[in-house]
């Protein structure tokens, strides 16, 4: 694959999605994992078959549809459904992020992988690792804010991701978030501008 690729993660509720939008507006696609989990469970696909096959109908909505808000409650209280889910549905995302950056035609594309420290050893094929940061207090702020939840619960869904630390040791390039979005304009700018230069250097092969 010859695409410069930039790896984008970060914990959730760190940010990604604002960070992702910025290089969206200077013409860089994103590919986000997070698309390509609701492209790949759309009602009459086969993961959103299996996955009614291994966790049960109350899995899927009234609609035949997956109940995220109940899978993600599920999931999270228990770790082997989560190694389950994911056992279902990763693959076909990976699938999924390859045929996307395979068809891309910028300098660069941006794949946003929330989980990519856990599955770092399937994304071998990237070129750089860009961590959005921010301090757990702010993203636990958040994810009560945006999805409703109590600040146990947040704070649950934190510590089910790697840590802070291990994202960090992975990096190449670290944003930090930590409330004023404004100041993600220049970084992500000046990002940019390093990834054209990378990607014009790169001469691997097709």
């Amino acid at each position: 694959m010859s695409r410069f690729v930039v790896a984008l993660t970060g914990g959730i509720a760190s940010g990604k999605s604002a960070v992702e939008r910025r290089f969206e507006a200077l013409g860089i696609r994103a590919y986000d994992a997070d698309v390509a989990a609701r492209a790949v469970v759309e009602p009459g696909s086969e993961a959103l078959a299996e996955v009614a096959r291994v966790f049960g109908p109350e899995a899927l909505d009234a609609g035949g549809a997956l109940d995220r808000a109940g899978m993600r409650q599920r999931v999270f209280a228990d770790p082997a459904a989560r190694a389950t889910l994911e056992g279902i549905l990763h693959p076909r995302i990976r699938t999924w992020l390859r045929e996307a950056v395979a068809a891309d035609s910028g300098p660069y594309c941006i794949l946003s992988i929330p989980l990519l420290v856990e599955n770092l050893a399937h994304y071998d094929w990237v070129d750089r690792v860009l961590v959005v940061d921010a301090p757990e207090s702010v993203r636990v702020e958040r994810l009560v804010r945006r999805d409703g939840v109590d600040a146990s619960l947040a704070t649950t869904m934190i510590a089910a991701q790697a840590s802070r630390e291990a994202r960090l040791a992975i990096a190449d390039d670290v944003i930090v978030n930590d409330g004023n979005e404004a100041a993600l304009d220049a970084a992500v700018a000046a990002l940019d501008q390093r990834y054209r230069d990378l990607a014009t250097r790169s001469t691997r092969p097709s």
